[in-house]
């Protein structure tokens, strides 16, 4: 399988703190990659440098085949993003965001509207096409923000804490949609504090202080770690670390 996340001793400093130390990891195309640590682990930075949004302190990483320092702008027209806190725009209408973020990433105007009816059907959201976003329940939103990061059939996709908050029957149907993803071959790197869903990647990466402290399945995992599930896992890890800051 091709590599579309290649990392070797990626590194960020910020003055004498070292909150990224020396990561290096391979996420392959179609890959569902769990990407845990507790608060101030570094996960955060390291995501931002991966999205092109800061420049490594020293090291090396690929994304989607470009380099994270020399070619960031590439980086950020191949791949998608969700945040919790912010992926769509509550004052414009379903529609309306699909077509906004579909004109961001340089799609024609028939490739967006013929997608955006196909993005409704698929979500059973047909009757919501001129919706404001406000008015949708926070489980319908959070569904159509992931349609809206992989609209124009990125790579990879980031989701950093995609399903903070809502239930988890919701939970559930979202992970369906990533699954949907990976099997079209898209990438997915995703945060979480819910360790039920560390439970649904491929590969899970766990950070302490800035470091990559295990790296494998979650199966294996549990195996080295004499663990019964993925919170184990993490709760054993987590308790070594020595800050508290990202």
């Amino acid at each position: 399988m091709d590599n579309v996340i290649v990392t070797e001793k990626l590194t960020k400093r910020f003055g004498a703190f070292t909150a990224v130390d020396a990561i290096s990891f391979e996420v392959a195309r179609g890959e569902v990659f769990g990407f845990l640590g507790a608060n101030g682990a570094g996960k955060t930075t390291a995501m931002r440098m991966l999205c092109g949004l800061s420049r490594p302190t020293s090291g090396h990483g690929t994304v989607a085949g470009f380099d994270i320092s020399r070619q960031a702008e590439d980086v950020k027209k191949n791949i998608g993003y969700m945040s919790q806190k912010f992926s769509l725009y509550n004052d414009l209408k379903v529609w309306e965001n699909l077509r906004l973020f579909g004109g961001i990433y340089g799609m024609k105007d028939s490739e967006i509207a013929s997608k955006t009816d196909n993005v409704l059907r698929k979500l059973g959201f047909e009757s919501e096409h001129d919706t404001l976003v406000a008015s949708l329940p926070l489980g319908w939103k959070q569904k159509l923000a992931f349609s809206v990061s992989i609209f124009h059939e990125p790579k990879i996709v980031f989701l950093d804490e995609p399903t903070g908050g809502v239930d988890p029957v919701t939970r559930r149907q979202f992970w369906e949609l990533i699954y949907a993803a990976a099997e079209r071959g898209i990438t997915v790197f995703v945060t979480t504090h819910y360790m039920d869903e560390a439970e649904y990647c491929n590969r899970v990466s766990i950070m302490v202080d800035g470091r990559i402290e295990a790296l494998d399945t979650p199966r294996n995992l549990k195996s080295t770690f004499n663990a019964t599930n993925m919170d184990e896992v993490f709760h054993q890890l987590a308790r070594t670390a020595k800050r508290t800051d990202n």
